[in-house]
């Protein structure tokens, strides 16, 4: 309030552990708005960062049930907790945490990320992928430095500058140990083992640098304490986006899969020959339809196809010229295939329709333009000028039955058709489907 200029400051601190702990600074005012305002800036981005890496990493942990996921969000949150409390802005919500209680807080929560750090890269790697005595040594310094911080940040008095630089020399070795098992691990082909290594580089380096050089009156008056947050923010932010590629990855690799077996899955329910659905196939879309046609009381019929005399096609002209006939005739007989009827190619030469709402004269009509249109295909490439026909047996019931009941009956009334000539139409009708009504033949 005078204008009189600072000679001297005389500070008092009771019980003081170790002056090595203690850091103070005297700057101009002006300096000091802009060094807060610069450290406010870099704090406040470090700590979003955190907060955003912790909950991200913890939604994928339970997502997708990975353990080393939760080590990390964990890791992310007590950095996040330790950055709070060093830059005191847990002060502004509570004041009477000011001093001593904020000070134990640090090594305390410094300790357990160390620990947190080393679960997440060593849970994060395959158990196959390195040594398992290397493995256990890791998860065991982590461990040691977890609980170390405990009793580090309850001494108030004592050697606590010579407990601090033992503790240092260990977490040192549980670096060396963690980076060994993580280079293991990535000669072996781990990917796991490369993204944390890639993300624990930056922060090595940073420990490395702040151990050589002092800059604690640099970066707007964070220092060491604020490289460190930076760095962590670093890695937190490398882990996430390492994660995400990887899931992603996952995913792709899975919807191929899943792709691949819906492909494989309508392979097998299709003839390779000629692309119609086989008989399972067959079955599997006519079960639908015949369950509509009880449901509505609508008359099913199936017309089984089969080809005249193929037997002596194949064996005067070759399976080849064989095929290229079948392939013809399920071109044409595709072509029926719609809403109210599906198609199939049930084996050998025998083709079969399932059609639901049709009956009568229009049954009729329909199983005879299938007869004439079979006959009406040009196979002059492959057999010259010989004919080729069909013969159609249809089965005709009202209540729809089951298929394999249905098939029995079509295959009935083919055999009749086979017995009367070929080239013939039979249709039985049945209103029950232990006794037929009448038969009807149509060549």
């Amino acid at each position: 309030e005078r204008a009189v200029p600072l000679t001297a400051v005389t500070m008092r601190f009771d019980r003081l552990a170790s002056h090595e702990f203690v850091r103070a600074r005297l700057i101009p005012k002006a300096e000091a708005g802009m060094q807060s305002a610069g450290m406010a800036a870099a704090v406040s981005a470090a700590l979003t960062l955190l907060l955003v890496s912790c909950i991200y990493s913890a939604s994928l942990a339970f997502a997708v049930r990975r353990q080393y996921l939760a080590w990390q969000a964990a890791w992310s949150g007590t950095m996040l907790l330790w950055g709070t409390s060093w830059s005191q802005v847990h002060l502004a919500l509570l004041p009477g945490m000011a001093g001593t209680v904020s000070a134990q807080m640090g090594p305390s929560l410094a300790c357990l990320a160390i620990a947190m750090a080393r679960a997440s890269a060593v849970t994060a790697v395959d158990r196959g992928a390195a040594p398992k005595w290397l493995r256990s040594t890791a998860l065991v310094l982590g461990l040691g430095v977890g609980l170390a911080g405990i009793p580090l940040a309850l001494i108030r008095s004592g050697s606590l500058g010579l407990l601090a630089e033992i503790l240092g020399l260990v977490v040192i070795a549980d670096l060396i140990v963690v980076a060994a098992y993580l280079g293991w691990a990535w000669r072996r082909g781990s990917v796991e083992a490369r993204d944390f290594l890639g993300a624990w580089g930056l922060p090595m380096a940073v420990l490395a640098f702040i151990h050589i050089v002092d800059i604690e009156d640099g970066f707007w008056g964070g220092g060491s304490k604020l490289l460190v947050l930076c760095a962590a923010t670093w890695q937190a932010l490398w882990l996430a986006a390492a994660a995400t590629r990887r899931l992603a990855h996952l995913r792709i690799e899975r919807d191929h899969a899943r792709t691949a077996e819906a492909q494989a899955q309508q392979l097998a329910r299709r003839d390779p020959l000629t692309g119609l659905p086989n008989r399972r196939g067959f079955v599997e879309s006519v079960t639908p339809l015949l369950e509509r046609a009880r449901a509505d009381n609508l008359p099913a019929a199936l017309l089984l196809v089969d080809i005249d005399r193929f037997k002596s096609i194949n064996d005067i002209y070759g399976h080849d010229a064989g095929d290229v006939v079948l392939c013809g005739i399920a071109r044409r007989i595709e072509r029926w295939e719609g809403p109210m009827c599906t198609v199939s190619r049930l084996g050998g030469e025998e083709f079969g329709l399932l059609t639901i709402g049709m009956e009568g004269i229009i049954l009729n009509r329909f199983a005879e333009s299938i007869r004439r249109g079979i006959a009406a295909c040009d196979h002059s490439e492959t057999v010259g000028e010989r004919l080729v026909t069909a013969s159609v047996g249809v089965a005709e019931v009202r209540p729809a039955c089951d298929f394999q009941q249905l098939y029995r009956l079509a295959d009935a009334a083919l055999y009749d058709a086979k017995r009367g000539g070929r080239n013939k139409v039979v249709v039985q009708r049945y209103e029950d489907v232990t006794e037929p009504r009448r038969e009807v033949a149509i060549s």
